[in-house]
């Protein structure tokens, strides 16, 4: 949505920021009504700039803008939830930056989609809250795939149209969805997937998070549905995602035991 004020309250998610010229840092906002915009925090790299601390990534804040010739300036600053606890462990940061990084991927400027900004609002807020952290991705993934219009089908064959049944299947990226053994043999751009992963997927896409949250998942299916989110993204944004080697060097520092082939 275009803002046609000259000044404007708003709430935001930050997603990004880089140094802009001497002192100032432009940042990418993800906001709840106005959708993405950009931003300049005028002297905010100075010791004594008392934005900084609300206008970090991961941080919702509520801000005062005015329109300046190229991008919007922030006047004021104040956070809501600077998500301290998400920081203060390296690999709920990395899940983190790697929920901004879709959000910013697929949003455009001044485009509203407040169904976005929510699920990443409340995909963050469970992070902080120390809840189980893939159960929270794997939720996020899904709804984000859901509401960009790419939500795949997980009970028909997308080639042949017959109902799926409890046996190992195929997914293909290019179709969106999952491909019978009898069609997925010579298809093009699919992964195999085992019956266990397709049945969570499936969990994942009908039910609401309090459905979901405290499920117990075994590692090698949780191997499996972070490989074929992360590469169905990959695949729709023809790149890779950044966050997702931090995501490995995150584990690797902690001991964590999910990997990749």
């Amino acid at each position: 949505m275009k803002i046609d004020q000259k000044q404007v309250n708003v709430e935001a998610i930050v997603l990004r920021h880089a140094e802009f010229g001497e002192a100032d840092r432009l940042l990418v906002l993800l906001t709840k009504y106005h959708g993405k915009i950009r931003a300049i925090a005028k002297g905010v790299r100075k010791i004594k700039s008392r934005k900084a601390g609300h206008l970090e990534p991961l941080t919702k804040t509520k801000l005062q803008l005015s329109k300046g010739k190229n991008f919007w300036i922030i006047n004021q600053a104040e956070s809501i939830n600077a998500h301290l606890k998400i920081r203060s462990d390296l690999l709920f940061t990395a899940y983190g930056l790697y929920i901004l990084e879709l959000a910013d991927r697929f949003t455009t400027e001044e485009g509203e989609n407040e169904a976005i900004y929510n699920i990443v609002s409340n995909a963050l807020l469970r992070l902080e809250k120390g809840y189980q952290a893939e159960n929270i991705i794997h939720f996020f993934e899904i709804n984000l795939l859901n509401i960009l219009g790419y939500k795949p089908e997980l009970h028909y064959c997308v080639h042949c149209r017959e109902e799926i049944v409890p046996v190992d299947q195929f997914f293909s990226f290019y179709d969106g969805g999952v491909i019978c053994p009898r069609c997925g043999t010579n298809a093009y751009s699919v992964i195999p997937v085992d019956v266990e992963t397709l049945r969570y997927l499936r969990h994942f896409q009908r039910s609401p998070y309090k459905d979901i949250g405290g499920i117990k998942i075994s590692q090698s299916v949780q191997n499996n549905l972070e490989k074929l989110l992360q590469n169905y993204f990959s695949f729709l944004l023809e790149r890779k995602i950044n966050s997702v080697s931090f995501i490995r060097e995150a584990r690797n520092s902690n001991s964590y035991t999910i990997n990749h082939a």
